[in-house]
């Protein structure tokens, strides 16, 4: 929350942050994690964090990326730095994503 928060969700009503708090819509809304890379992410972005386990970089990132797509959130500089240099060794999938209501 404190990402989307610092990425566009503070100009937000009320009731469109709780609808992204509670999206079940899309299927890259929630992963299941341990409590320990829960914990170690925090409101990190992916300048700063990357799940611990190299193989899951790039399903991350295109989940990272369908959210803030869906919910029109913006990528800061450095966020963005890193997310184009990590998505050159993922293969060419292409990004889908439903727009948020």
């Amino acid at each position: 929350m404190a990402e989307a928060w610092d990425s566009g969700a503070s100009a937000w009503s009320a009731e469109r942050r709780q609808a992204y708090a509670n999206d079940l819509d899309a299927d890259r809304s929630l992963a299941a994690v341990t409590t320990h890379s829960n914990r170690s992410k925090a409101d990190q972005d992916p300048a700063t964090w990357m799940p611990p386990h190299q193989p899951s970089h790039c399903r991350y990132l295109e989940d990272w990326t369908a959210t803030k797509l869906r919910w029109h959130l913006t990528v800061d500089e450095d966020e963005h730095i890193v997310m184009q240099e990590l998505v050159a060794a993922c293969p060419d999938n292409p990004l889908t994503y439903t727009p948020a209501p």
